[in-house]
């Protein structure tokens, strides 16, 4: 008998994404802690690591629950920390610790991300019709681009 070695969230390509947005974001607060500003970035560093580990977090406990509407509130629990994520991004620009050219790549990724998690969340939420839901949907391609541009410049 064969022992399985992953469990069900893993398989998820919302929760790669997440999980690589998380990398994306240790990378960048690393880098902000060591530069020199007046202004207090703390809070919001601190308040983007949480985001970006509950919209993981959420992900992963919402695939392994059974009841449909569980499910979707796991997940649009997730979605709801991928716009604070978002927000958190705009704080850096606002108080000048980062240009906004350096987190477009992580705006980009949490774009695909919500997009993904709005699926999920209108295919477990029978209530949850198309209309109800904000959709934020970059087109697939301009992700695979940036992807594409990552690899060449690595």
């Amino acid at each position: 008998m064969e022992m399985r070695t992953h469990f069900d969230h893993e398989n998820l390509d919302v929760y790669q994404l997440e999980l690589r947005f998380v990398e994306w974001v240790a990378a960048r607060l690393t880098n902000v802690k060591k530069r020199p500003t007046d202004a207090r970035i703390a809070e919001v560093s601190d308040q983007l690591d949480r985001a970006s580990l509950s919209s993981l977090l959420n992900t992963a406990e919402g695939n392994g629950r059974r009841p449909r509407q569980t499910r979707a509130k796991f997940f649009d629990d997730a979605r709801g920390s991928v716009t604070e994520c978002a927000a958190c991004l705009d704080a850096l620009v606002a108080k000048g610790i980062c240009p906004k050219e350096e987190i477009q790549q992580g705006k980009k990724i949490l774009l695909r991300i919500a997009s993904m998690l709005t699926k999920l969340i209108s295919l477990f939420d029978s209530s949850a019709t198309s209309s109800s839901l904000i959709r934020e949907e970059p087109s697939g391609k301009e992700f695979e681009r940036e992807e594409e541009d990552e690899d060449e410049n690595a």
